[in-house]
């Protein structure tokens, strides 16, 4: 629909994005006064294949870029 043919699967050469999470464990520890802390229960995330949040910590990593429509 959006012309991205390197989305939507797990496969080699297209473009991973996959989070890790632990169902129950997860929660929200942001509020209205210190809205800065990721979600309690995400252990892992990538973008594009790159590792951006390792076991809770983020890592640096900034590979997101923004999609043109086709």
């Amino acid at each position: 629909h959006f012309g991205l043919w390197d989305r939507g699967l797990l496969r080699a050469g297209y473009a991973a994005d996959v989070v890790v999470f632990d169902y129950d464990g997860l929660d929200h520890v942001a509020t209205v006064d210190d809205p800065h802390h990721y979600a309690r229960g995400v252990e892992h995330v990538l973008v594009n294949g790159t590792l951006v949040v390792d076991d809770g910590e983020h890592t640096g990593a900034r590979p997101g870029r923004h999609l043109r429509r086709a």
